[in-house]
């Protein structure tokens, strides 16, 4: 039984939801906080992060799927790289092979699942282009 006066503990969903908001008001993304750089005309406008306690969740899930997709991609191509200077067995070529083609398939089931697509993965780091290369 709960004393008069005290509160029941805020949801997980609450706590993530607040969490964010906060680490969200120390970014400075609005262009009012970003000053251009010495010598240099205006920056374009930043995208400012939403903060929808409603969508934390989805977008929490893009950015570890986001992660994710770039630490697929990286294995790939070492992979990829080991097949070419001949490191692997056949055997071991053909077992990279398939897990990798099953991590893809997993991937795209996960964004398929949430609504996002493998495009929605591709974070914009303004000047210096995007986080995934393009897809072939």
């Amino acid at each position: 039984m709960t004393a008069e006066g005290e509160s029941r503990p805020p949801s997980r969903a609450a706590e993530v939801a607040e969490a964010a908001a906060r680490a969200f008001r120390l970014l400075p993304a609005a262009p009012r906080d970003l000053d251009p750089p010495a010598g240099k005309g205006p920056r374009s406008p930043a995208r400012r992060i939403s903060s929808d306690p409603d969508t934390v969740e989805r977008d929490l899930l893009r950015l570890v799927l986001t992660l994710v997709e770039l630490l697929r991609q990286l294995m790939e191509r070492q992979a990829l790289h080991r097949v070419d200077q001949g490191d692997l067995t056949d055997e071991q070529e053909e077992r990279l092979g398939v897990t990798l083609m099953l991590l893809h398939d997993r991937m795209s089931d996960l964004c398929a699942q949430y609504g996002l697509t493998m495009e929605d993965l591709n974070l914009d780091l303004g000047p210096l282009g995007t986080l995934l290369p393009p897809s072939d």
